[in-house]
C-alpha cells in the first residue's frame, strides 16, 4: 500500500482536510497489523470505519462517554430509564453505567459497580464482564485502552465473530459485499447507513493506494 496516497485520500474524504499525529498513529497501528497478515481489503475498510465511528474519529482507544442528559438516556437506553429515572440519573456517568449494564453481559447487579467497571473501552467499545474476560483482561479492564491490545481486540472480534457471533466473512466474500448488514458484527443496525458510507470511503482510499 502507498501510505501517502491512502492518507491523502482519507484526509479529504473523512477528516475534513486535516489529520493529527494521534489520528495518524492510530491508523498506522491498524494498517501495520493488516500488512503483517493481509486479508480482504473490504474487511480492512469496514474495520477502519468501525474504529472511526466508535472512537469519534480520534482513531485511538477511548472510554465510553456516559454523561447523558435525561433526554439522552431515554433515547439511548429507553429500556432501562423511564422519564422519572432518566431525570434522577442524568449526568451521573457511573450511576448510569451501573444501571444500564446491570445483570447482563456477565455483569452483576447495579450495586456491584460492574456496569462502570466494564463500561465500553477500546477501538470497538467492548462492554460487559464477559467480553473483557474473552480477552483475559477482566481483572484489569483498562488494558482495553492499550493501543496494541485495542488493535488485537478489533481484529479478533470482527474477524472471528467474538462480539455478536457475526463476522466479516459473513458480509464480505466471493458472493458480494453487504456494507449495511455488516454493522451486525458490532451492534445490530445502529448507525449502519453512516458506517457503511465511512467504509466505502476507506475502501476507495485503499483501492487507490494499491
Amino acid at each position: 500500500m502507498d501510505h501517502e496516497k491512502f492518507f491523502s485520500a482519507i484526509r479529504m474524504s473523512l477528516f475534513s482536510g486535516r489529520l493529527s499525529t494521534n489520528q495518524v498513529n492510530g491508523l498506522e497501528a491498524i494498517l501495520a497489523q493488516w500488512i503483517a497478515e493481509p486479508f480482504d481489503p473490504r474487511w480492512l475498510a469496514y474495520m477502519l470505519a468501525t474504529a472511526y465511528h466508535e472512537t469519534g474519529k480520534t482513531m485511538r482507544a477511548i472510554s465510553e462517554n456516559l454523561s447523558y442528559s435525561a433526554a439522552g438516556l431515554q433515547s439511548t437506553f429507553p429500556k432501562y430509564f423511564n422519564p422519572e429515572q432518566a431525570k434522577a440519573y442524568s449526568r451521573q456517568p457511573q450511576r448510569i453505567a451501573n444501571r444500564a449494564y446491570a445483570n447482563r453481559m456477565g455483569n452483576r447487579d447495579e450495586a456491584s459497580d460492574d456496569g462502570w467497571r466494564y463500561r465500553g473501552r477500546g477501538l470497538v467499545q467492548i462492554t460487559g464482564r464477559d467480553n473483557y474476560a474473552k480477552y483475559g483482561i477482566a481483572d484489569d479492564p483498562d488494558r482495553a485502552l492499550d493501543p496494541d491490545k485495542a488493535v488485537e481486540i478489533l481484529f479478533d472480534g470482527m474477524i472471528n465473530g467474538r462480539f455478536t457471533g457475526w463476522k466479516l466473512a459473513d458480509y464480505f466474500n466471493a458472493v458480494g459485499s453487504d456494507w449495511l448488514g455488516a454493522r451486525r458484527i458490532i451492534n445490530g443496525t445502529d448507525r449502519a447507513i453512516d458506517i457503511a458510507g465511512f467504509a466505502r470511503k476507506f475502501a476507495a482510499a485503499i483501492e487507490g493506494a494499491r
